[in-house]
């Protein structure tokens, strides 16, 4: 019996069964295929439309690899205008590790050990790297793979008599005064190598002074004949129980030629420049002193040495 004959009503027709299925809030893979395409072309535009372009990058934020090209290129300089003020103020914006100088010396180093020296370029850079470091005192193991060049000794003119066979002529029937026969000499020009001697240095100045931020110090100033410091120069401080040798230049708020030491009070010093001068006659003494201020202090002295 049909549904219209017991309940008198027509029968309705049941929906389809998709629609009968729980309906979710996120469709997951939708989702997800919406996030590939998404990163996909975030990163075809960063990297291919519109990449970024970093400003301002101080040298110390360089990796390890590029802070070593960079050292390179500030020796490469240092070696066209031998100013090594800038250079040292360079290196110490790489904020490398230590002692920056040694820190060129370890980064000649791992250059010469790594191959770096097969090319010309390299080579000229390393040796570049090698004059700077050792003018300053310090050694690496680039002194030994790779020796450095001696420059050959300039060449001087000098005049040698050799002599030399002459014909003797034929007799004559005027008489010629008795004399001795043989070769003439004569001048004959042969270049003979020599060494050029050192630039030397004679003690200028010593001066002294009493001050509280300065207590105790030998000031070193090293000049040549028209008074401008000279970098890169080697001093030498003695005492009874000891010495120690530095270099100018380190400073160079205080100029290229400047260089100091700290004394210890009751002691005397000595100071000279090895091989360019002679040691200073009477010994600096480290006495106390009085400042203008009333404040005591050490003796403080002030040496300058200048190319004679």
């Amino acid at each position: 019996m049909s549904d219209y004959a017991t309940t008198g009503a027509p029968r309705q027709p049941q929906p389809a069964r998709k629609y009968m299925r729980p309906r979710h809030i996120v469709s997951w893979p939708l989702l997800i295929f919406g996030l590939i395409v998404g990163v996909a072309a975030g990163l075809a535009y960063a990297w291919g439309v519109s990449p970024v372009v970093e400003y301002d990058t101080e040298p110390w934020q360089l990796r390890q690899p590029d802070k070593a090209h960079y050292v390179v290129a500030i020796m490469l300089d240092y070696g066209y205008d031998a100013d090594l003020n800038r250079a040292v103020n360079r290196l110490l914006e790489l904020q490398l590790e230590g002692d920056p100088i040694q820190a060129v010396a370890n980064i000649a180093c791992n250059l010469a050990s790594a191959g770096y020296i097969d090319s010309n370029s390299g080579l000229r850079a390393v040796r570049t790297m090698m004059t700077f470091y050792q003018l300053q005192g310090k050694q690496g193991c680039a002194d030994t793979l790779l020796p450095s060049l001696q420059e050959p000794p300039p060449t001087t003119v000098v005049e040698v008599v050799i002599p030399t066979a002459t014909f003797v002529p034929p007799a004559t029937k005027t008489p010629t005064p008795d004399g001795p026969s043989g070769p003439t000499p004569t001048p004959f020009r042969v270049v003979v190598p020599t060494t050029a001697p050192q630039t030397e240095y004679i003690l200028a100045n010593i001066s002294t002074f009493c001050s509280s931020t300065a207590s105790g110090l030998i000031e070193v100033e090293v000049q040549d004949v028209d008074g401008e410091g000279v970098p890169g120069q080697q001093v030498r401080v003695r005492w009874d129980a000891g010495n120690d040798t530095f270099y100018t230049g380190l400073k160079p708020e205080r100029g290229p030629g400047y260089a100091d030491f700290s004394m210890t009070a009751g002691n005397g010093y000595t100071v000279d420049l090895p091989g360019r001068a002679d040691p200073i006659s009477e010994p600096l003494a480290a006495a106390p002193c009085t400042t203008d201020d009333g404040e005591s202090a050490i003796t403080s002295y002030r040496v300058i040495f200048r190319e004679g």
